[in-house]
């Protein structure tokens, strides 16, 4: 069984900046004090859609399920990698978090 990740729509891309910045805050000392593992991470995702802005939504990796929660974000599906930004974490949890995905396909 996968484990559980998580998402917080952040709105239009002009003004996610805002939320991002307190994502990466709240982030960053849970990070730090758990040894900053590579299976803790968040990405962000842009999603054009068919309208005149885009809206990005943040995903939370399972191991940052604290974060998230503290942040608002509710449970969903794992997120396609292919179409994140790392927003905070190590560059090293794109194979910890993303290769047996790939490897399935």
């Amino acid at each position: 069984m996968q484990a559980q990740w998580y998402a917080k729509d952040l709105g239009d891309g002009m003004m996610a900046y805002l939320p991002l910045e307190e994502i990466e805050a709240a982030f960053a000392p849970r990070f730090q004090a758990a040894g900053k593992p590579d299976d803790m991470a968040v990405f962000k995702h842009h999603d054009l859609g068919s309208g005149l802005y885009c809206e990005v939504t943040a995903y939370f990796s399972p191991a940052a399920a604290d974060v998230a929660r503290a942040c608002g974000a509710v449970p969903c599906p794992a997120p396609d990698g292919d179409y994140l930004t790392l927003v905070a974490g190590n560059n090293d949890c794109w194979t910890t978090l993303f290769a047996a995905a790939r490897q399935e396909t």
